[in-house]
């Protein structure tokens, strides 16, 4: 059961396996898309159509009829990962031995539905996945195995993302191996340590020069690729304000004297310099509305009408 390409890499993963089979795939149904309104088949749908694998897209299993189809498949186990869905205990109780959920984060920190950008936005540098026996409350069940994964200083919500589905494919495999072997260990979650990872509002992803420039750089990162961290630049009083994404890049010089937060100062480095409230940060490329992304230099020409050497903008000195 599952629907991104985060549960797309793990069902791959899943079917690489000789000691599993898999009998059905579960997943969200297809979804309008684009100023078309066409309907674009999810990634574990794909990959499910390219396998000959029965597909089924209920729209809820509030209907007994959907939980009996389910059950007539007799399955030993659930395997869940990004479904989407909230599933009622009527389903967890379908598989013989336990329904399975894999969840990006390191349980009990980060329940919910964006784990791997509040992990990022709060400058952890170690997370992982966590394979649990599913529970009715949210990402609350028993820890069967973790593993983890260090995050580097310039990752972002994407490249974690991808890794981490890796990773919870291949100790999902394990996990399934040690199940077919006997019982696996089961350990409770401290619930002194639960920390909350709230579904992700558009809204969110507006970037607040006024924080330390260590601090938006990690929003940043975890804004990308989507929805993508986004400020507005006016070009002129009589103008209205453009609003452009920005790349990821990173922490800079000190301010100069006078420079406030979310001033655009120039080029630095060949990168877009812009104040902080304790330093500047530099980034690399932006994505203005409607348009195609373009480095920092083609910005300061084309929109700043700031070229070559009238571009290039200095620091402060240290310490202020």
């Amino acid at each position: 059961m599952g629907t991104p390409e985060f549960a797309a890499t793990v069902l791959e993963h899943v079917l690489g396996s000789d000691d599993v089979t898999v009998a059905a795939v579960y997943t969200q149904p297809d979804r309008p898309c684009g100023r078309g309104k066409k309907c674009l088949l999810g990634p574990v749908k794909t990959l499910a159509l390219e396998r000959g694998l029965p597909i089924h897209q209920p729209e809820t299993f509030k209907d007994p009829a959907e939980v009996a189809t389910l059950a007539a498949y007799k399955p030993d186990v659930l395997l869940v990962a990004a479904y989407g869905m909230i599933l009622p205990q009527a389903v967890l109780d379908v598989p013989a031995l336990m329904p399975l959920n894999v969840h990006a984060s390191l349980l009990p920190s980060w329940r919910g539905a964006a784990p791997i950008e509040r992990s990022i936005a709060a400058g952890e540098t170690l997370t992982g996945v966590t394979i649990m026996r599913m529970a009715l409350a949210l990402d609350a069940g028993p820890m069967v195995m973790q593993r983890t994964l260090a995050v580097g200083v310039n990752d972002t919500a994407g490249t974690i993302r991808a890794e981490l589905a890796d990773l919870g494919g291949r100790v999902l495999v394990h996990c399934l191996k040690r199940l077919r072997q006997g019982a696996v260990p089961l350990v409770e979650q401290d619930a002194t340590r639960v920390t909350y990872a709230k579904k992700i509002d558009k809204a969110e992803a507006l970037i607040d020069w006024t924080r330390p420039a260590a601090e938006v750089h990690n929003h940043i990162r975890s804004m990308t690729p989507n929805p993508g961290a986004f400020f507005f630049w006016k070009p002129a009083a009589d103008k209205p304000a453009l609003r452009i994404i920005a790349q990821p890049g990173k922490v800079g010089c000190p301010l100069p004297p006078g420079a406030k937060p979310g001033d655009i100062l120039g080029l630095m480095d060949c990168q877009i310099g812009i104040a902080c409230a304790d330093a500047v940060y530099l980034v690399p490329a932006v994505i203005p509305a409607g348009k195609r992304p373009m480095n920092a230099q083609a910005f300061s020409c084309g929109y700043l009408g700031k070229c070559d050497e009238d571009a290039m903008a200095v620091c402060g000195p240290p310490g202020e």
